[in-house]
This record gives structure tokens, sequence and C-alpha cells, in this order.
């Protein structure tokens, strides 16, 4: 793990330079994790398990001291550097040491509040000291990724379909969407995962013409469909999966609406190929379900990247402007939503390889 934290290192260092800044503050968690090893989670938006700066010749994790022995332990290569009065008080001082003079910093995470607070200390420092804003930076090198994420993503994705067909085995008439969701939850423990990659999705009857529903209190009844949404976190990697069943013989509407939805999901995998534009996957899948008639139900994007955060990039929709490249995971999941009665998608991930697309799953997608 050691010479992979290394290489991401080198390359990052390359994209410092081209960007025209000194060094860079890293304080998105998966970022974090990505570029020294460090596990430490922020919890909720407004707290943090502390930032990296990175220079061309300096490595260091600043944290406090609930992270410090753990830092020391999982980030090697870094200096840990423990600060007592929270990291806007504790930067100044860093940045001069370093000799940081033009850091940039990643806008998506530090808030207005938190950028007021460090801009008033460097100020107190009397320190010249340009914070540029910046994006991505660290995401790029995300994007690719290595034959050992790939593995860890599968071995989470074969948790997440093992649990399901547990689930799916007992589900009858008269349970409810939120006690079917703990049970999810439950059987993705026990068959290894190490947390949850999101809360469980799990609705019935019209309630899956959301395509984000809470599970509630309703209870499921023969004949409409039940919608799950679930995936497991393994090392840090998370698995996303969609299913669709139906409790009963299923009527003429479920099955068009059904095999409307996988037809779309096997002719977008089947586009997929290196050099591709992601907007163009999309339109496949989106293209077949306006085809059969439902085109205005179908209003999410096709796919998002998955890695160590469940949603990041490449986006997979009409927005999307990436050129699909080897080693890019993905999702595939079109579906059709229609209120009133309900909801169908189908859920796969995908590695693009020289050739074309790999499924990841193992997962029957059948009616």
């Amino acid at each position: 793990m050691k010479k992979k934290i290394e290489n991401r290192i080198s390359k990052l260092r390359k994209g410092i330079f081209e960007k025209g800044i000194d060094g860079l503050i890293v304080l998105v968690e998966e970022n974090r994790r990505y570029l020294s090893g460090y596990t430490g989670e922020d919890t909720q938006f407004d707290e943090s398990a502390g930032a990296l700066l990175i220079t061309q010749k300096d490595l260091v994790l600043a944290t406090d001291s609930r992270f410090e022995i753990q830092a020391g332990e999982e980030a090697p290569l870094f200096e840990i550097v423990c600060y007592k009065k929270g990291l806007e008080k504790e930067l100044p001082s860093l940045l001069r040491r370093l000799d940081i003079r033009r850091p940039g910093f990643e806008s998506i995470r530090l808030s207005y509040m938190k950028h007021a607070l460090i801009l008033d200390a460097l100020k107190k420092d009397n320190l010249d000291i340009d914070l540029v804003p910046v994006h991505n930076i660290v995401e790029n090198l995300r994007l690719i990724k290595d034959e050992d994420e790939i593995m860890t993503m599968k071995k989470s994705l074969s948790i997440a379909e093992a649990a399901f067909k547990k689930v799916s085995a007992i589900i009858m008439p008269g349970m409810s969407e939120h006690e079917t969701a703990w049970l999810m939850e439950k059987k993705l423990h026990e068959h290894g995962a190490d947390a949850l990659a999101f809360p469980v999705i799990c609705a019935s009857g019209p309630n899956s013409a959301m395509p984000h529903a809470i599970p509630g209190k309703r209870k499921f009844s023969k004949g409409e469909p039940v919608l799950f949404d679930w995936g497991a976190r393994l090392n840090g990697y998370c698995s996303d999966i969609s299913r669709t069943i139906l409790i009963g013989k299923p009527d003429k509407t479920y099955i068009k609406v059904y095999n409307t939805v996988l037809k779309a999901q096997q002719e977008a995998i089947s586009a997929i190929k290196p050099g591709m534009n992601a907007k163009d996957v999309d339109a496949v899948a989106r293209g077949h379900i306006k085809d059969m008639g439902f085109g205005d139900r179908f209003g999410h994007g096709l796919g998002h990247g998955v890695g160590l955060a469940v949603h990041e990039p490449p986006k997979v929709s009409p927005l999307a402007d990436t050129i699909l490249e080897p080693n890019m995971v993905f999702t595939v999941e079109p579906g059709i939503y229609i209120p009133g009665w309900g909801g169908v998608r189908i859920e796969n991930m995908v590695v693009v390889r020289e050739d074309g697309a790999e499924v990841l799953n193992s997962l029957s997608a059948s009616i």
C-alpha cells in the first residue's frame, strides 16, 4: 500500500505544478484516504477528521487528539500534526513553516464560515497568502481504478448480492418497507460488510415511483413492485445495486415496464467502449425507453462513478461530457417511474475495458 500511495502522490504533485499552486490542502474524506491511507471519518459536514497538506517536498496530516494515534499508524508517509484549537487556527503556522504561499484548497468541502475564519487567522498573522479554490484534482486521479480497487468493489458487490438473496427469499405480503430495509442492513453486516454504502432504499407500490424513497411503514401487497437500492462498503470501497421484484404474478403493465428497463440497460452496457462520451451511453438507454412510450418517466441520469464514495465521477447523464477510459467504474441504472403505480429500476456496476464493458454483478436481473 505504501508504494501505491507514493505513486498517487507523485501523480498529484504533477497536477499541483500544472495548476500553478505550490501546495494542496486536502479536505475531502475520500481524498485524504486515497492519498494517505488515513481512514478518519468526518461524521458530518461541519466536523472534520483532519486535512492533508501536500507540497513538492512535504507531506503533513493535521488532525486533533481524537485521531492522533490512528493517523500515525495509518499514514506513515506523513508528518502528523495535532492541533489544539482547530485547523483554521493552526493553518497559518503550518503554511509559514512549509513555505506555502499559494495553496489550493478543495472548495467543495470548505464552508464559507471556515474560509472566513482562515482568512482572518492569516490576516492576524500578517501572512500574505493567496488561497486558491480548486476542484477535482484528486478526483481526477480516482477516476481510473487499479485492479485491486476493482477487485475490492467486486467483493463488496458480492456481499450486497448475497444479502439480497437472503432477503428476497423471505419477502411476503404484510412485511413493511422499514422492517425489510432493516433486515437488508442486518444481512449486509452478516455477510461481511464493514458498513452500508448508503441507507437502504426499500419502496413498494406507489412509493417505488420515488427514486430515492425513504422506507416507511407501508406494507407489501401482492401484484405491486418493490424497489430495492442498496450497497455495502468494504475496505473503504462501495458497491451500489438496484433490483425491483414483484410479490405474486406480474401483470402486463409490470412486464412491459420491467422488460423496457432491462432492455435499456442491456443496450447501454453493450454500447460502452473506450473513447465514447458518457452522455452518449445515457442516450442509448434513454432512447429505448422513449421509443417504448416512457420517455417522460425516466428523469435521472443513467449512472455515476463508484469507488471510495458511492457517488463520484464520472457522471453518465445527458449533461455529462466525460470521455470513457479503461478502468473507469460506474453504474448503469435506467428506471421508469409512474406516479400512482410505482417504479422499476435495475442497476449494475460496470468497468470499462479495452474491448467494452465488464459487468461486475453476478446477480441475475431477469424478471
